[in-house]
């Protein structure tokens, strides 16, 4: 079964269930989902769909930082539960030692095709190939510091 028919599945549970924030938040995806489809005549994959889910995160985490900045605590903690019922469609994520190899190997392998050490003027070609190999495993501001890391070294 695809994460698109998995995401269809669960909101027809939460219909049942009667559950209004879940069913809220996988109908907000499965909007967010078709638009991108119309938008670009595709039909999306498991990938896509996990950046869609990582874009939607990301969006919700922008959006509490503004709430609590404006003290507004319920707000903030209706996006968390949004948070909190998109994470479920994300792949496990990496932990910090694993992007760390991860990208280590991804250096050496872009290293030995260059023909030349990697430096931090490489920055952009790293970040593209970490991101292909990496897109839903990890999240992109701790493999960006990764990248950082293993370039200065």
């Amino acid at each position: 079964m695809s994460l698109k028919e998995q995401i269809t599945e669960d909101m027809k549970t939460a219909m049942r269930a009667k559950d209004s924030v879940r069913l809220g938040t996988i109908r907000l995806l499965l909007a967010a989902a078709k638009q991108k489809e119309v938008d670009e005549r595709v039909v999306l994959d498991d990938t896509a769909m996990v950046a869609i889910v990582d874009k939607l995160i990301k969006q919700r985490k922008d959006s509490i930082a503004a709430f609590t900045l404006a003290d507004r605590k319920d707000l903030a903690d209706k996006e968390a539960t949004e948070i909190t019922v998109l994470e479920v469609y994300l792949p496990k994520r990496l932990s910090a030692d694993e992007v760390s190899a991860e990208v280590r190997t991804i250096v050496a392998e872009l290293a030995t095709e260059l023909g030349r050490a990697v430096g931090s003027t490489d920055m952009g070609k790293v970040m593209g190939a970490v991101k292909t190999r990496l897109a839903g495993k990890a999240e992109m501001g701790q493999v960006s510091a990764a990248v950082k890391a293993v370039l200065a070294e």
